[in-house]
Formats: structure tokens, C-alpha cells, sequence
């Protein structure tokens, strides 16, 4: 075997190991931020958190697990799953000394302390699925004009932070690894200009493909892998963008609302299809751009459940959603960037590329899809 079939095999290797490593233990469901909407007045602070309550109370580090099967204490987090709102709510009381020191109010270098006036919680329904509760907090801020600073801990998972009441201007932070809020003045809203709020929630969309999005990463590759010149690549990541486009934006408005368990599995089957077809080696550009406009539809579906779990602030709407859009498409062509970089530069012009590089590779995308499919409809 010559030397360029072999440096093929070897970064047909790479890739397969890549995609393992990135896909790792297949799941349906990532943990969620938590939501948080903060009211600052001249001399009380309150906050309204919308989060899973039972890793908090379990005591979970959500920031070095991706779902809390993996957890050391997943048992723990199974049984207060199974809890009554009333008992969960008394879980919550009792745990609250320990979990209310990762959710810092600081005003003038103090600590102010937050009470549990009452907390929302829904009733038992499927215990393999987490529950989003409310609770509502209050805190007694000093005497002075001294500006509000949230702080919330790094294991407590992510963090969407909105201030109410601001308009416009209105403050919205994405807090991860425990960083800390900016400043909120009191008896006012703290302001956010529009350009923080698009580059944050270019983040989020990044974030969302890049190492989030397993299942979109999948998808992606699968057009890539379709053909070795780059006109149909163009083609169909142009009707994808466009696609998910249309359907974020129509879903994020409340005007289109497909549940998730419908969703999800149907964009598992877009992978299952998109490399079913590239080992079968059908169908033409055209054809294949229109099915893969009609995939994007349902993926947009998906990145509006995104940000259906974020919160976007209605003042900054539009911004938010296009950043979000933006960070995506950035979170796309990186993927496509690296697939290039690491066998379509090399390898694409090849005769023996199809057969060596992008069937087995797209077999693997198929496989995982299919798997994913079964899993998130049945499980």
C-alpha cells in the first residue's frame, strides 16, 4: 500500500478517534442553565431563580458533570426527584445554609444575607427528567448608595442573570466559573450596552456547537463528507443557515412551538439520513440542499429550545438573537474548518478518498445517530 493510502487510514484513525472522544457516553439531555431575574431597590434586593433544585440540594457539581447520572451522588439527586413539592420545598430550607453561600449578594464589601420567602415547585412527573422550580429570595442591603455585585459558584453550573425593570438598557449577564456580575446601582437598573449583549450571546451560540453540540457537530460533518469539491458544501450550509434561521426566530417568538421530544429525535434522524447518503452516494446538489433546508428547519427548532433555557431579555430580543445566530454560524465553520484542515486539505482530491476517508466516516455519523434516535425516543 503506498504512502498516501496510509496517511489517509492514519487520519481516518484521527477523525474516528476525535468524534469518540467528542461524543463520548451518547445522551439526550445537557444540564441546564439556571435563570435568575434581580430587582435592586434603594435599601432590599430581590431575586427570582428558575433552576433544578435537586442537584443544588443533592449537592452535584454541575461544573464537572454533563448530566447528573455521572454524578457520585446521582442516587441522592434520584430520590429528591421523587419528592413531593412540599417535601422538596422543606429539602431546599434545610440545605439552604449550605447552598445560600454560592449565591453572594455583595453590596460595599458585605456579605448580604437572602432569605427564602417561598419557591414554586412543580409536581412529580417524570423522575428521568429534571423539574424547573422557583424560588424567590430577599436581602437587606445596608444604608448608602453602594452599587450591587451577584456572585454565584462555579459548581452551581451556569448562570443567565437579568436584572427587571431596566427598559432597554436592561443588565443581562452569563455568569459561568464563578465569576461575578458587574456592578447593579441600586434604585435603577445597571446598563448593559446593546454591544455587550450581542458579543455574550455570540458566546452562547459558539458554546452551543462548540463541545456542546455533539449532535449538530454530527450533522455538519455529514455535509462535508457528502462531496469533495467545495460548491455543494457552500450550497447546503447556505440552505442550513438559512433554514435554522428562519425557525430560531419564529420559535423564540412563541409562534411556532414543537415539544422537545419531537424535535430532538427528528434531528437525530437528520444525521442518521445525511450519512446514510453519503456512503450510498445519492442524490444531487439540488436535491440534497432542499432536504438539508428542511433539517435546518428542525435544528432551529432546537437552538430556540437553547435559548428557551437561557432567557433572552425582551428589550434586547433582536440583538440577542442575532448573536446568538452569529456565534453558531462561527460554531459551524469552525467545525468545517478543522474537518478541512484535517483531511480535506490533504486528502479530498484523492481517488481513494471516498472509499478510504468519507464512507467510514459518515458510516460513524450514521451509527450515532441512529443510536441517538432510539434513545431519545423511548428512553
Amino acid at each position: 500500500m503506498n504512502l498516501t493510502v496510509s496517511l489517509g487510514r492514519a487520519a481516518l484513525l484521527s477523525m474516528v478517534l476525535l468524534l469518540g472522544w467528542t461524543v463520548g457516553p451518547i445522551k439526550a439531555h445537557e444540564i441546564r442553565p439556571s435563570v435568575a431575574d434581580i430587582e435592586v431597590g434603594a435599601d432590599r434586593v430581590r431575586l427570582t431563580i428558575r433552576a433544578t433544585l435537586e442537584p443544588l440540594i443533592g449537592g452535584i457539581d454541575l461544573a464537572e458533570v454533563e448530566d447528573t447520572d455521572d454524578a457520585p451522588n446521582a442516587d441522592e439527586n434520584d430520590r429528591l426527584r421523587a419528592l413531593a413539592p412540599a417535601d422538596l420545598e422543606a429539602a431546599l430550607r434545610d440545605a439552604w445554609p449550605d447552598i445560600s453561600v454560592g449565591i453572594t449578594i455583595i453590596s460595599n464589601g458585605s456579605v448580604i444575607p437572602l432569605e427564602i420567602i417561598s419557591a414554586q415547585i412543580p409536581p412529580v412527573g417524570d423522575v428521568e427528567l429534571p423539574r424547573d422550580s422557583e424560588i424567590f429570595l430577599e436581602g437587606q442591603l445596608p444604608p448608602g448608595d453602594a452599587p450591587v455585585i451577584l456572585g454565584w459558584r462555579a459548581d452551581y453550573g451556569e448562570l443567565v442573570l437579568r436584572q427587571v425593570g431596566g427598559g432597554e438598557d436592561a443588565y443581562t449577564g452569563f455568569l459561568t466559573g464563578g465569576a461575578l456580575s458587574d456592578p447593579l446601582p441600586r434604585g435603577e437598573i445597571a446598563t448593559e450596552r446593546a454591544g455587550r449583549v450581542f458579543l455574550r450571546y455570540i458566546v452562547v451560540g459558539f458554546e452551543h456547537i462548540v463541545p456542546k453540540g455533539l449532535d449538530h457537530i454530527l450533522f455538519v460533518l455529514g455535509l462535508f463528507f457528502f462531496a469533495t469539491k467545495m460548491r455543494p458544501l457552500l450550497f447546503q450550509v447556505t440552505a442550513f443557515t438559512v433554514a435554522h434561521t428562519i425557525t430560531l426566530a419564529l420559535a423564540s417568538l412563541n409562534i411556532v412551538a414543537i415539544p422537545a421530544s419531537v424535535v430532538e429525535p427528528m434531528i437525530a434522524l437528520s444525521i442518521v439520513y445525511v450519512g446514510v447518503e453519503n456512503v450510498l452516494g445519492i442524490g444531487t446538489v439540488r436535491r440534497r440542499t432542499a432536504l438539508v433546508f428542511a433539517f435546518g428547519l428542525l435544528h432551529g427548532l432546537g437552538f430556540a429550545s437553547v435559548l428557551g433555557n437561557v432567557g433572552i431579555d425582551p428589550a434586547r430580543f433582536v440583538t440577542a438573537l442575532v448573536g446568538f445566530n452569529i456565534g453558531v454560524e462561527i460554531g459551524q465553520l469552525t467545525v468545517i474548518t478543522v474537518a478541512f484542515l484535517a483531511v480535506g486539505l490533504w486528502f479530498r482530491k484523492k481517488p481513494w478518498y471516498r472509499a478510504v476517508i468519507a464512507v467510514p466516516i459518515s458510516l460513524l455519523i450514521a451509527a450515532t445517530g441512529a443510536w441517538w434516535s432510539i434513545e431519545r425516543a423511548f428512553f
